[in-house]
């Protein structure tokens, strides 16, 4: 016993070293911007993850532009990997429009072992003809034709199911069951309460694990994560399985002929490729997550600015009433009536801009190339950060002012100062179905209720999305008829 643990211990000490020598090499590359790797492996990944948690996600990259002195760009380490943060809104153009030139997509290992090969994951060719596939069942044509109706029907029934007769809610929870219930009806077609429940509780195990350490050992975020991955793979796979007999016998139900699962099994690229049901339970995962963690949090958010500036929610209201006084009774929602949401829109933008769904992305070096006076080395990954942009004194006058006529007119004219979707050919390809998602949803709860929060000036911790502490709980007024 005594000798396997020195031999553990040697082991150990023995990976330190090297660990720590070729930190030591990286840290001799020349021509590299300024920065610190922090400590081995675990770089300065506490000093990101714990400024989400604080609220302030964006002190992580303002404190080290104060620190070494250079506001275009800085080297640190995250996640297990070197990388340069580009920053501001001459990082995010060099790298959009550098896509598959100088720079391809990259997501750190936690993220590329919880999604597997899917759309945020691959490159060249394969990635370019998955987009367009995916595109197809997202574009704002698809949603112009079908979905806008869809949506505010399954909007009313959660909000005369879980809405109506309470006084008090916790807004993230509720909106959250929601969110997913949608987006599962969506894209599989899928309304079973005991298939939703047992998917729900492992995504939000799943959640905490996608920015962490990749420890993949009993007891940490991480393993908890790709144990909920596996779970979350297998019944996606048991229903792909039961769609494609379905679709094989023609006795698929009309609802679901026209689903993403269903466009995903009869797709095929211009050589007759199909995706593997592997890869189809891959890319339902990511549209699941997208779909719906990232539209609560937006929602959620929403609300409590609404309540805090009362007279935006006037505003809000008086625009949506305009739209549904304009409606027969009980008519639902169309693709026109939501391109009149404008105000709506810039209130949904401010409040993405202040905490936007996703604080940040990445991307890898193809080739060495010079940026800022530096030198970017070829397989080094580049980290842009949406949040510090959107909190630049030189993007936003007064950034931490909640105002939404900041979007009025022309809105912001310096472009790649405001990246909540990010930019280039990667822009997020579920931006519609967001914008549509959300805007129904306000439709449909500012024309019956105001509240009031039971926790004002609740914290947001961001781990990794923007949440608020305590879930938003509200007190609920409905709307006299």
């Amino acid at each position: 016993m005594i000798l396997i643990l020195l031999i553990l211990v040697t082991v150990i000490i023995t990976a330190i070293v090297v660990i720590s020598i070729a930190w030591t090499s990286v840290s001799n590359t020349n021509n590299l911007p300024p920065g610190s790797f922090g400590w081995p492996f675990i770089g300065e990944s506490l000093a990101l993850l714990r400024a989400g948690w604080d609220g302030v996600p964006e002190r992580f990259v303002q404190e080290r532009i104060e620190k070494h002195g250079s506001p275009l760009a800085f080297k640190t380490s995250l996640l297990g990997d070197r990388m340069v943060v580009m920053c501001g809104g001459a990082g995010n153009k060099f790298l959009f429009a550098n896509e598959n030139k100088l720079v391809a997509v990259w997501w750190p290992s936690p993220v590329r072992k919880l999604f597997g090969k899917c759309l945020i994951t691959i490159r060249g060719d394969e990635a370019k003809w998955m987009r367009k596939m995916l595109l197809s069942y997202l574009s704002p044509d698809a949603f112009a034709t079908h979905y806008a109706a869809t949506m505010d029907s399954v909007t009313r029934h959660h909000i005369q199911l879980h809405w109506r007769g309470n006084d008090e809610l916790n807004v993230y929870q509720t909106v959250k069951r929601y969110a997913f219930e949608l987006a599962c009806s969506l894209f599989l077609s899928l309304e079973d309460p005991n298939q939703l429940a047992k998917l729900a509780y492992l995504f939000s195990i799943f959640l905490k694990g996608i920015i962490e350490l990749p420890i993949d050992i009993p007891g940490t975020r991480f393993y908890k994560a790709m144990k909920a991955a596996t779970a979350i793979r297998t019944q996606l796979m048991t229903l792909i399985k039961q769609r494609r007999e379905a679709l094989e016998k023609g006795t698929a139900a009309s609802s679901s002929s026209q689903d993403l699962l269903s466009h995903l099994l009869t797709s095929s690229d211009e050589n007759g490729k199909y995706l593997t049901e592997f890869e189809i339970a891959n890319n339902i995962l990511l549209l699941l997550f997208a779909g719906h963690d990232t539209s609560t949090s937006t929602i959620t958010l929403i609300m409590k600015r609404l309540a805090e500036h009362p007279d935006v929610y006037n505003k809000v209201l008086k625009e949506q009433l305009e739209i549904s006084k304009a409606k027969e009774a009980g008519e639902l929602l169309k693709w026109d009536d939501i391109q009149k949401m404008r105000y709506t829109w810039n209130v949904v933008s401010e409040v993405m801009r202040l905490n936007p769904p996703i604080i940040g992305a990445f991307r890898e070096a193809l080739v060495d190339f010079e940026y800022a006076g530096y030198t970017i080395p070829k397989g080094w990954k580049l980290y842009w950060h949406a949040v510090s942009t959107h909190k630049d004194e030189a993007n936003f006058r007064e950034v931490e002012k909640f105002d939404p006529s900041r979007f009025e007119g022309a809105g912001v004219t310096t472009p790649y100062t405001y990246v909540p979707f990010g930019g280039g050919s990667r822009m997020c390809i579920g931006k519609e179905f967001a914008r549509l998602n959300i805007l129904v949803f306000l439709h449909n709860v500012v024309t019956n209720f105001k509240w009031d929060l039971l926790v004002p000036d609740e914290k947001i911790e961001y781990d990794p999305i923007g949440t608020p502490a305590k879930g938003l709980p509200i007190r609920l007024h409905p709307h006299q008829v």
